[in-house]
């Protein structure tokens, strides 16, 4: 799957995305309720151009993805390229990215892209060194990384570029919980910034009383790089997983930089929880180059607050009770019915897209000592290494591709199966 080359968008649905766009751009300028002087950087960042979803679209779109591409395509069509300039601009720009084409006559067009497939801006007749602050308004007002894609007539070429606004997160809200046993006490988190993790959570209404509002959020300058997806080697088969920038930014870069240096090279998976106290699948965690469940890469990471769920194949950052306290453990959710409990208490930033086989290996390991997780043999990471992320697609949410359980719900965990 990783290797495969990507396809085209069908011309007259890739004419309808171009067409609405346009109207958009047309409607937006010309209404009256715009003071003069309101610029298009100062819109709404996430003003999506609606993809055409009516029933019968989408299930074009559908065969469309799933049919191969077209083996009399020229090599000429694939040399097109886009890449960043560099890592780091400022909030002001410009975030230059670097377009080379191969054909004098082919028309390039750069789609800017959210998480979900919705076109956030296109920028048309691209080449050469083009910036994105002017090319593209949405970009100086993102609030959360977004795709830029390039595409070369109706196809997509190449893997995309992600744009990361440089925003911390906001403070994190804690207070003191007792854990299912009514004996251990831990620190749950209950809110970020203002904002109450649970809306109906009436047991820190008190609390949050003495909240001190911190500061605004600051948008810092950008993050631009090409789109990586890590492929997790072991010793019981590989794992490709893709990165969620959108929601937890600087920890999947941490990841990915760890990976792509070698740090989890010769490591291992731990700790090893086939199912919970209530039977229910729970983690195999790894990251650790002591394997003793202390080790990490000498720095501590700031608690992001992601909204990914920890479904099956959801990768997530392992810490102690402090919250800042992440730094390289990782460990890889193996149901939804185990660590639904996980969500906001831990940060998730990334998914398996293939691998299922190696997750359900791993965590059928032998247990050594159950109350630790420990297994007999650790099942060993051999290599991490980073591939190039596939185009992103109109229309598409990448999540879509997640892993799915190989085991149906209710089923025995992988140590009986």
């Amino acid at each position: 799957m990783r290797n495969a080359i990507p396809r085209a968008i069908p011309p007259a649905i890739l004419g309808a995305i171009l067409c609405t766009f346009a109207a958009m751009e047309a409607q937006s300028q010309s209404d009256p309720s715009r003071s003069p002087n309101q610029s298009d950087r100062e819109t709404n960042p996430t003003r999506p151009v609606p993809t055409p979803m009516a029933p019968e679209v989408a299930e074009r779109l559908r065969r469309f993805r799933e049919t191969p591409t077209d083996p009399s395509m020229s090599a000429s069509t694939m040399t097109a390229s886009a890449r960043p300039s560099k890592l780091y601009s400022s909030q002001h720009g410009p975030i230059e990215v670097i377009v080379r084409r191969a054909d004098p006559s082919a028309t390039l067009s750069l789609f800017l892209i959210d998480r979900s497939g919705e076109v956030l801006g296109i920028a048309k007749g691209v080449q050469g060194r083009v910036d994105l602050v002017e090319a593209i308004t949405a970009t100086a007002s993102l609030q959360q990384s977004a795709w830029l894609q390039l595409m070369q007539d109706d196809r997509p070429v190449g893997p995309p570029i992600v744009i990361q606004p440089l925003r911390e997160p906001p403070p994190v809200r804690t207070a003191r919980a007792l854990r299912p046993d009514k004996v251990t006490s831990y620190t749950r988190i209950v809110g970020w910034g203002d904002r109450p993790l649970d809306a109906d959570d009436t047991t820190i209404d008190e609390a949050r009383k003495s909240w001190i509002a911190g500061d605004p959020p600051v948008n810092s300058g950008f993050r631009t790089y090409v789109d990586m997806d890590v492929i997790v080697r072991t010793d019981h088969g590989e794992i490709l997983v893709a990165l969620a920038p959108d929601e937890a930014p600087s920890t999947a870069w941490n990841f990915r930089t760890l990976a792509r240096d070698g740090f989890y090279d010769r490591g291992g998976f731990h700790r090893v929880v086939p199912s919970d106290r209530d039977g229910h699948p729970f983690v195999i965690q790894g990251g650790d180059p002591t394997l003793t469940g202390n080790g990490g890469p000498g720095f501590a990471l700031a608690l992001e607050p992601s909204a990914l769920a920890h479904d099956y194949g959801v990768i997530s950052m392992a810490r102690a009770d402090e919250p800042h306290s992440a730094g390289s453990q990782f460990f890889f959710a193996l149901g939804r019915e185990g660590t639904a409990r996980l969500d906001g208490q831990y940060c998730a930033f990334g998914y398996a897209v293939s691998g299922a086989r190696t997750i359900d290996s791993i965590a059928a390991t032998p247990i050594a000592i159950v109350s630790e997780g420990r297994p007999e043999k650790v099942p060993a990471i051999l290599a991490m290494r980073l591939v190039e992320a596939p185009a992103r697609m109109p229309g598409f949410d990448r999540r879509d591709d997640r892993i799915k359980p190989l085991a149906k719900a209710g089923d025995p965990p992988p140590t009986i199966r």
